[in-house]
């Protein structure tokens, strides 16, 4: 039977709605995708465009074309939704760099050219790790700086430090620095460069510096420092 000219036939596709869409009342079914990634990268983006803080369930779901009780139902509330963040996407980036740390044995030169040429291409595939290094660990009040302190700093820089240390008693590193104030600027040269980089390259002029270039530029800089070719 024909369908009237001011009704719409049942069969007909529902137009694309660009809102978040709404879901029944209670869990998913077995047949439901698992959202989870698809949800912390949504907060990922939220939490890099505008902070931990900042960053609300309504806006994270809006990015990731969910209701905020997806969300609720996925992780329970922004805190816990934010250590999932942390414990999902960020930590296991920041230990991939245990890996040159641990090849290097006692060459302190490869353990820093290690660490660094890490840092870079950690940032070269995940641009947005140092906005959130600077807002959420460096910033007072960041939402990662007890993680730093806690979780990171026993798995990496505090190893570094204790390599830092052996090296200086066997005299294959300069020993009138701080093991720890050189863990420090390690951190400093590598990472606040790579934070800043629209800064000085804009100021400077200097959009033809590559990644590499400055890579190299840091590692001259720390040799000459440490006095690794004196030392071996």
């Amino acid at each position: 039977m024909p369908t009237p000219s001011n009704q719409t036939p049942t069969d007909a596709p529902a137009p694309a709605a660009r809102t978040p869409r709404k879901r029944a009342r209670g869990r998913p079914s077995a047949r439901s995708p698992d959202l989870r990634p698809q949800l912390l990268d949504a907060a990922l983006a939220c939490y890099v465009r505008h902070g931990m803080a900042a960053a609300s369930l309504r806006q994270i779901a809006r990015e990731a074309l969910v209701t905020p009780a997806l969300l609720h139902y996925y992780f329970g509330d922004r805190v816990q939704l934010q250590q999932a963040v942390i414990e999902e996407r960020v930590l296991p980036l920041v230990l991939q760099l245990r890996g040159p740390v641990a090849q290097a044995g006692d060459d302190m030169a490869g353990l820093i050219s290690g660490f660094v040429r890490g840092i870079g291409r950690l940032v070269e595939h995940h641009p947005w790790l140092p906005t959130l290094w600077v807002r959420e660990v460096l910033c007072e009040g960041g939402a990662m700086r007890q993680t730093m302190i806690d979780t990171i700093g026993p798995r990496l820089p505090r190893i570094m430090v204790e390599r830092f240390a052996d090296a200086q008693a066997r005299g294959a590193l300069n020993a009138d620095l701080d093991p720890r104030l050189l863990m420090v600027s390690l951190i400093g040269l590598s990472m606040f460069p790579l934070a800043a980089a629209p800064l000085w390259r804009a100021m400077f002029g200097a959009h033809d510096l590559s990644p590499d270039a400055l890579n190299h530029h840091t590692l001259v800089l720390l040799d000459r420092g440490l006095e690794l070719d004196g030392a071996r």
